[in-house]
């Protein structure tokens, strides 16, 4: 099976996360009227005893397609936020919430540059597929023992993600 790449939008992911985006958001002027700050842009979510978040760099590489999407893993006890420090596309592939991933149901969606995702608490997902090398902001938990479940496909799911 190929995965078709969606073009992301806020209605079309929010079963998966949240766009983080400033379109179509209204600023506030802050600073002397020297800033425009976008509040609220997404929910941040930290389950557990210790609910303290962290700030991540990823350093991704480009990936060369297309990639087998054997596995996908998810984050029982926080949410994943994604920013890219750079104009860069990136694409995550995504499935719903469920004990396991349902290979039926697995999406792909392109994100554009000047803009991010944040995973829910438990989506599955893909690893980050970058389409250059290019740097992440990241927000998870900080305490992040058991806060990553891993399911690989058997042999006879093959699902292959290209990209142009």
């Amino acid at each position: 099976m190929n995965l078709e790449i969606n073009k992301i939008t806020k209605e079309n992911f929010s079963e998966y996360g949240q766009l983080i985006s400033t379109n179509e958001i209204k600023s506030h002027q802050i600073n002397e009227d020297t800033t425009n700050s976008f509040y609220d842009l997404v929910d941040i979510e930290i389950l557990g005893k210790d609910k303290q978040p962290r700030v991540n760099i990823f350093k991704a590489k480009k990936r060369n397609f297309p990639i087998e999407i054997n596995m996908l893993e998810n984050h029982p006890l926080s949410s994943q936020a994604f920013i890219p420090l750079q104009k860069t596309n990136f694409i995550v592939v995504v499935a719903p919430i469920s004990n396991i991933p349902d290979t039926s149901l697995i999406k792909a969606f392109h994100i554009a540059p000047d803009e991010g995702i944040n995973f829910k608490v438990k989506v599955w997902h893909y690893p980050l597929i970058a389409t250059e090398n290019s740097n992440f902001l990241t927000i998870d938990k900080k305490d992040s023992l058991n806060n990553l479940e891993i399911f690989h496909f058997q042999n006879n799911d093959k699902i292959f993600l290209n990209y142009e």
